[in-house]
């Protein structure tokens, strides 16, 4: 689908792309107006918490992308573009998403996702670096039955999610608002409307914005290193932003754990069960990817535990995007 998209959009004029790229940013803008519109609207008529929905449904749909790209990538033979694109995606989504979101809105961070997703958040980071390491899939690899046990920790981890949200401390925080009922399964279909309409607009915003790229004369390098790593981590980037700029930050912060668990279980996790040979961890990430998801979680589990204002501060955002830019530009040092 990805090269039908990019070979079509390799014939328009440059004009025209301009175009593709002003109606790709609206669609996707809406999509996202939409989405955290009806997540909110669902959290509260399931008396449920907006962080709570961030880190199960919102995260699944803004996921889609990354665990397609991984999956085909896999079946496809390239079963080493599946790790980065995960771990690359929880590098971006906890330090440049985080770090920009909270200069759109406040980003509150709810004590109970802290205390129970939060931590499965540091953990599954922690485990994915340990089943990365050579003696368990032998020869630098991720076996198969890894990809299966981290599938069946993801059934798991939705099921204690889902009920988690039933407990009395959710309920509470979820029940503070009041609004007109409207049925449950219309409101779901119109979140999963929103979620199509984000992905399918990122899918064609970055191959749009890519080739316009390479026509004005961005560097290849350049481009690989911003446009392709950050593509698919634009659902949850959109998300975030909007639900921010509503005044729904904790939806952001749920989305954002949420995501960066399922980057492990449900990326990581799909890509390695469907490829009989493993995942290949390439040695560079030894020395710059695991570490530096690995810091950038854990300063993020630190903010988010200790803060006294219960929400993600400007200057803590600050902190994240900084280590965000570090590693980006670290990277060129490990070509």
């Amino acid at each position: 689908m990805e090269e039908i998209i990019q070979t079509y959009l390799q014939s328009f004029p440059t004009l025209a792309l301009f175009l593709v790229i002003a109606a790709m940013l609206y669609t996707l803008s809406k999509g996202a107006d939409i989405l955290v519109d009806e997540a909110v609207g669902l959290s509260l008529q399931l008396g449920i918490s907006k962080a709570i929905i961030g880190a199960t449904i919102v995260s699944l749909g803004t996921t889609l992308p990354e665990a397609s790209v991984s999956v085909l990538a896999a079946l496809r033979g390239n079963p080493d573009l599946a790790l980065g694109n995960a771990i690359g995606s929880i590098i971006v989504d906890t330090g440049l998403i985080i770090g920009l979101a909270v200069f759109f809105g406040r980003l509150p961070v709810s004590p109970h996702i802290v205390k129970r997703q939060g931590k499965i958040q540091v953990w599954a980071g922690i485990l994915l670096a340990f089943v990365s390491l050579p003696f368990l899939g032998g020869d630098e690899r991720i076996g198969q039955w890894v990809g299966w046990l981290f599938l069946a920790l993801l059934v798991i981890y939705i099921y204690t999610s889902m009920k988690w949200s039933k407990s009395p401390e959710f309920q509470e925080a979820a029940a503070l608002d009041g609004e007109e009922k409207t049925s449950i399964f219309l409101r779901l279909l119109k979140l999963f409307a929103g979620v199509f309409l984000v992905i399918a607009s990122s899918r064609i915003l970055i191959p749009a914005v890519e080739i316009t790229a390479v026509r004005i004369g961005v560097p290849q390098s350049i481009i690989a290193a911003t446009l392709v790593a950050f593509g698919t981590s634009l659902p949850e980037l959109v998300t975030a932003i909007t639900a921010a700029r509503k005044g729904h930050g904790e939806l952001a912060v749920g989305n954002i754990v949420g995501a960066d668990i399922l980057n492990v279980l449900f990326v990581v996790g799909g890509a390695a069960a469907v490829t009989k040979g493993g995942l290949h961890v390439p040695v560079t990430f030894y020395k710059l990817q695991i570490p530096a998801m690995l810091v950038i979680l854990l300063v993020f589990r630190f903010f988010s535990n200790s803060t006294k204002q219960e929400e993600i501060t400007r200057a803590e955002g600050l902190v994240l995007l900084c280590l965000y830019f570090i590693y980006l530009g670290m990277n060129y040092a490990f070509i």
